[in-house]
């Protein structure tokens, strides 16, 4: 691995498994400070064991003063703060008519309202070192789903969030991104994945047959967080195989 976050501070929530704790060990094996976040002591933990300066905190992310918390608590820690990464998430199929008001908070929540409280924590310590916000957003987000409205709601927040937060900092130096994978083996899609035809569904639906394994979302997040990108910014760019690619017609021969 190359070193292009020696000397950077880097923070992922939800990093204890799937997507997070990929681009985490990612980060480390180029040189950065670590700290994962997220609700499960030990899935983070399991991910601290792995080679490299990686970090835990506890936090429910969806809980405004615990994410302002972590994030001054990791600057103060580390002296500064160059990469957030937004990745925390939770999914539900459900209709508008099916979607409690507990489940649409807690899909809002996870997915949406712990962007927003982490990355205004974030702006000033990135402002300092120039860095940058990597969101964690889905296909979901730049399209529509059946029967995953609050998902759908909360995605497509994020990514347009992505876009807002870009324009708004772009001049103090902050880049601001997110990544839109479609299905992804991970643990939180492990029941879907083996319901009775969802897997196949898919792979016809991807022009590359498969879902993506999570180093291959989180090798991106690495790449938009890196000075590669460093003039990429209110992108949200799809890591999906192909399938956003297609207009929706279908394959015919």
């Amino acid at each position: 691995m190359g070193s292009r976050f020696d000397g950077k501070v880097v923070i992922v929530t939800g990093g204890g498994s799937g997507i997070g704790a990929a681009a985490a060990r990612r980060f480390a094996a180029e040189g950065a400070r670590v700290v994962v976040a997220g609700r499960t002591s030990a899935t983070l933990d399991a991910v601290a064991g792995s080679p490299g300066d990686i970090g835990t905190r506890v936090v429910d992310v969806s809980d405004e003063a615990a994410v302002t918390e972590l994030v001054e608590d990791v600057a103060s820690t580390y002296g500064r703060l160059d990469v957030l990464v937004n990745n925390a998430g939770a999914a539900a199929l459900s209709t508008v008519e099916e979607t409690t008001t507990e489940l649409w908070r807690h899909i809002t929540g996870t997915n949406l309202d712990s962007v927003f409280f982490a990355s205004r924590a974030a702006v000033k310590h990135l402002r300092v070192t120039r860095g940058n916000i990597v969101n964690v957003s889905s296909v979901a987000g730049i399209g529509g789903d059946y029967s995953a409205v609050a998902y759908n709601a909360a995605k497509g927040a994020v990514s347009n969030m992505t876009r807002a937060m870009a324009l708004d900092h772009g001049r103090d130096g902050i880049r601001v991104n997110a990544v839109c994978p479609s299905l992804t083996v991970t643990a939180m899609t492990e029941a879907f994945r083996a319901t009775e035809g969802v897997s196949e569904a898919f792979a016809r639906a991807i022009p590359m047959g498969r879902a993506a394994e999570a180093e291959e979302v989180g090798d991106v997040v690495v790449f938009l967080a890196s000075d590669d990108a460093r003039f990429v910014t209110g992108v949200n760019l799809p890591v999906d195989g192909g399938l956003t690619a297609s207009d929706g017609q279908p394959e015919l021969f």
